[in-house]
């Protein structure tokens, strides 16, 4: 895509396109298309909730243990440290479209063949493992395809707006996919729900057949692109690795994900303990704090929808990330007697949360060429994805010696300390400028043609 905002001085000029052809995309009726496909993902998103929550309530009724259940968040967790990359080069090589429609119904397949294993009586614990394996894995391809996608179907001045749409989406999700995969599973058999998460594939593929998706033009490195050589898959996820190594504010930027994930998700995982053993409460306060932050992230979203954030889209990452810094803060210190203040918290935390992904996913989509996005995307995912259990392994330690409070209060200082400093950083500030800038109804753009 071609761009009125100069790259930052850092960013990596090496890759150049391999034929300057153009094509016009249309985005007089952006919407129409644009919603069509967001509203059927979102049936498939709403799937994947209730499989993922009929699938733990089956190993918590069946088994009771507690290294089943982690096993199987490893399952849902791996794909994203492993898969991710892989994905993202694959979806900048393929025709995006096809990798959802594909994805989506490989998805379907498996959930279908693990229903036909619970009518039969014969579903056991490995096959929902590969089951959860699988349908993350899909996801990976289906999150960098759509989230590529977005740059050639939403013109540039939105992409805040729909962030923040994705954003209240998982909000909403998040809430109403567990107690709707509670009252289900009192309701049907496990077979069933498992098929109605077939269906909801089904509404997410079938408008994708009914739109074009523009695809970007291949690039190469300039001695492969000189010497018109095909590009294998490992010699692009390389690419997108050097891409990204070379733009000292984007690995800055990867960098800060990967640290704040590394402290901030380990906390949360502590928090029922710190809801029973330090509130002295019990589930149904554990609930409610959890739907706090739920709620939370659905007003976020709504609001950054509404508003896009402050023109400089990383000013608005990084001052929201300063103030979550204190939310999660406000958790650790709050007294044993006052709940409501860690609800409180929580509740602050969910609403920033989308003012903090949101801006930055449309900062890249804005900054990084089209056919980069898929590979730069799913290795921020990764990085992030990555950090996660390596920063459980050791929370879990420290709060056994210590208290499960203290968690909360040193990710709540760092996150603080660290949005400070990248405040201080003018290389990584001037990423998120230039994004308000109205971009024509026809905007010439390198794509590949429908097949």
């Amino acid at each position: 895509m071609t761009h009125d905002t100069k790259w930052p001085s850092s960013a990596p000029s090496y890759v150049i396109p391999m034929n300057t052809d153009t094509h016009t995309i249309d985005l007089s009726n952006w919407q129409f298309r644009f919603f069509t496909i967001w509203i059927g993902q979102a049936f498939s998103v709403l799937g994947s909730h209730l499989v993922g929550f009929a699938f733990v309530w089956h190993l918590t009724e069946t088994t009771g243990s507690a290294t089943i259940l982690a096993i199987g968040t490893l399952m849902t967790v791996l794909p994203q440290v492993i898969i991710s990359p892989i994905a993202g080069a694959l979806v900048d090589r393929w025709n995006r479209k096809w990798v959802m429609i594909l994805f989506d119904s490989i998805t379907a397949l498996f959930t279908l063949l693990v229903a036909v294993l619970f009518y039969l009586e014969s579903a056991q614990i490995w096959h929902i493992y590969m089951a959860m394996f699988v349908r993350s894995a899909c996801g990976q391809f289906q999150w960098a395809a759509m989230s590529a996608s977005t740059s050639l179907m939403v013109p540039k001045q939105h992409f805040s707006r729909i962030a923040g749409a994705n954003q209240a989406l998982q909000g909403v999700m998040n809430i109403i996919g567990p107690a709707l995969g509670a009252l289900l599973i009192a309701m049907l058999p496990m077979q069933w729900i498992l098929l109605i998460d077939v269906t909801t594939a089904a509404f997410a593929a079938g408008p994708l057949l009914f739109f074009t998706i523009p695809q970007p033009r291949r690039t190469a490195t300039l001695d492969r692109a000189e010497n018109n050589l095909k590009t294998s898959l490992w010699q692009d996820l390389g690419e997108g690795l050097r891409y990204v190594f070379a733009w000292k504010s984007l690995m800055a930027i990867i960098l800060i994900a990967m640290l704040v994930n590394f402290l901030i998700n380990p906390a949360f995982s502590l928090l029922p303990l710190v809801v029973t053993e330090h509130f002295g409460l019990g589930a149904y306060e554990l609930g409610l704090i959890n739907s706090a932050f739920g709620v939370g992230v659905i007003l976020g979203g709504l609001v950054l929808s509404a508003w896009g954030g402050f023109k400089n889209r990383i000013l608005t990452s990084f001052v929201a990330l300063i103030i979550s810094g204190g939310a999660v803060l406000t958790v650790g210190l709050a007294p044993s007697n006052l709940y409501t203040l860690a609800v409180a918290g929580m509740a602050l935390f969910g609403f920033l949360n989308p003012m903090v992904n949101g801006p930055l996913i449309a900062v890249l989509q804005t900054k990084v060429e089209p056919e980069l996005q898929g590979r730069v995307l799913t290795l921020l995912n990764a990085g992030a994805g990555l950090a996660s259990p390596l920063g459980l392994l050791i929370a879990g330690p420290v709060a056994d010696a210590t208290n499960n409070q203290l968690w909360f209060i040193i990710g709540g200082i760092v996150t603080i300390l660290t949005g400070l400093v990248i405040l201080m950083l003018p290389d990584v500030l001037e990423l998120g400028l230039g994004m308000d800038e109205e971009q024509p109804e026809t905007e010439p753009v390198r794509v590949e043609p429908e097949f």
